[in-house]
């Protein structure tokens, strides 16, 4: 039998209910399509809500606290083992399209950055280096999300080479005078926007290994819907903000919950505490601030952002079909994390470990292999890729990689493979670090050197609105849960060696 191709289409920032198939106030065909044609897990979670960290234990099959890029502004060095490596070793070609953001935007002699300024706005270093880049032999990269200042790299070549010279009117300049307070209608032209971009390229990769007859594995990593809420035409205007139910604050959920969520619905939150570098603690500032109706809004143009690169997913499966390389490509669908845009008083990502923000849309299809039109409530974790992809191209799983190997579960050949999963957040240590361990029913969470926590029912009290940390009835339920946490977080581990004698 062929070995399997593998097309890895990742978004970034997405709410894991925000599936047509699953939620009739969206439009997404081509996941649906996906859907349709394969097994969606709806216990899908990542390592870590922010995107350096769980990107890269996508690629190394580790979770961050063992990988080192445990925060937004960490690196994951070039000493890591990763996946691409494997693949390559074994006769395939890797490649990746669109956002990587292994590496942080600040450079220094001791870590250098090429995901940094000013290397990441020369374009002609661009011109010339397309890899290799963590076990990635090719690769077209971009930084941006919607019209931030950070364009550069292949995206920006690309704009040029398609016509649009003046691109840079429509970002925000490193010094300028664009207005930086644009909401919702982005007048980047569609054809230009790095959707076009991500899956133009993408089936160009497609066309190659196909006409050179090469097993692949190729991801295509989408920017969007990760805010600035911004989007082309006619796309911003696919939803009425008034037709959409937008989560809210529960008067009093916060009163039971850690110092910091109370802090964030006040006007003005004095978050020293919680910071212990300038870079502060991703995710705490006041949400206080957010109006219903630009909530409201907000929401509305987020799913039109998602509809919009719904297309261009579209574009790719299309092209897989016209090669003749569906039947011999897995194609996984999901996300970095989750997004909370109005959820708990909250909104976009930090250190709440709601399922809103941990949990993930995720998407496996291979036709004739994996189960068409099924759902699973079978555990995921993004640390579980790596390994599963190499076990369905029947190549070793390197001992360094602690995921699990869900081939069988993805087969429909096992009911499940995985009982919990962990979550982790941790901006500068150590003010603000916090783990999370779910299990089918029950969620806890613990922070480092602290007394408070989290504890959540999650079937009798599925959107976690009553802490029961601190509830003399469940004393004993935390007990239990500390303690299965303890030894799952041993179990991360990596495997041990084999024993082999006895002195």
């Amino acid at each position: 039998m062929k070995r399997p191709n593998i097309l890895l289409i990742t978004t970034d920032q997405q709410h894991w209910n925000t599936i047509g198939a699953f939620n009739e106030d969206i439009k997404t065909p081509n996941l649906d399509r996906l859907v349709n044609e394969g097994t969606t897990f709806q216990r899908a979670y990542c390592p870590n809500p922010t995107c350096t960290p769980s990107r890269s234990s996508i690629i190394t099959g580790c979770y961050p606290s063992q990988h080192g890029a445990y925060s937004i502004g960490t690196k994951l060095l070039e000493d890591r083992h990763t996946v691409g490596e494997d693949f390559i070793a074994a006769g395939y070609r890797t490649a990746l399209i669109g956002k990587a953001h292994f590496q942080p935007l600040a450079s220094t002699e001791e870590y250098p950055s090429l995901e940094a300024y000013p290397i990441l706005q020369d374009l002609d270093y661009w011109r010339r280096f397309h890899g290799p880049f963590y076990g990635f032999e090719h690769i077209e990269l971009a930084r941006n999300h919607t019209n931030e200042a950070h364009v550069g790299q292949h995206y920006a070549l690309w704009m040029e080479e398609n016509g649009l010279e003046n691109w840079r009117d429509y970002f925000l300049p490193p010094t300028g005078t664009m207005d930086s307070s644009m909401k919702y209608k982005w007048p980047l032209p569609e054809k230009y926007h790095y959707n076009t971009w991500i899956a133009e390229r993408t089936n160009a990769r497609l066309k190659h290994y196909q006409k050179h007859g090469d097993s692949f594995f190729l991801w295509a990593s989408f920017f969007d819907p990760h805010p600035s809420y911004l989007v082309p035409e006619p796309w911003d205007k696919l939803y009425n903000p008034s037709d959409l139910s937008v989560p809210k604050l529960v008067p009093g959920e916060h009163e039971h919950n850690p110092p910091h969520f109370q802090l964030t619905q006040e006007h003005a939150p004095d978050f020293s505490n919680y910071q212990e570098t300038a870079f502060g603690s991703i995710g705490y500032h006041s949400h206080a601030n957010v109006s219903d109706d630009e909530a409201r809004k907000n929401m509305a143009v987020y799913y039109g952002m998602i509809s919009m690169l719904d297309k261009y997913v579209g574009k790719i499966l299309d092209q897989l079909d016209e090669l003749g390389l569906s039947e011999d490509t897995i194609v996984v669908f999901t996300t970095d994390h989750g997004h909370l845009f109005g959820q708990h008083g909250l909104h976009d990502k930090g250190g709440f470990h709601y399922e809103d923000l941990i949990r993930l849309p995720f998407i496996t299809r291979y036709p004739g292999r994996i189960p068409s039109g099924k759902t699973s409530q079978a555990f995921q974790s993004l640390v579980d890729l790596a390994p599963t992809l190499l076990s369905f191209a029947s190549i070793e799983v390197p001992r360094s990689m602690t995921g699990i190997d869900q081939k069988d579960v993805w087969l429909g050949e096992k009911r499940a493979v995985r009982d919990h999963a962990i979550c982790e957040f941790r901006t500068q240590p150590t003010r603000v670090h916090q783990k999370t361990y779910v299990d089918k029913r029950y969620k806890i969470t613990v922070y480092f050197n602290q007394t408070y926590g989290e504890l959540f029912d999650l079937q009798n009290d599925p959107d976690e609105i009553h802490n029961l940390w601190n509830d003399p009835h469940a004393a004993s339920l935390k007990s239990e849960l500390l303690l299965k946490y303890i030894w799952a977080e041993l179990g991360k581990e990596p495997f041990p060696m084999p024993r082999t004698s006895g002195a």
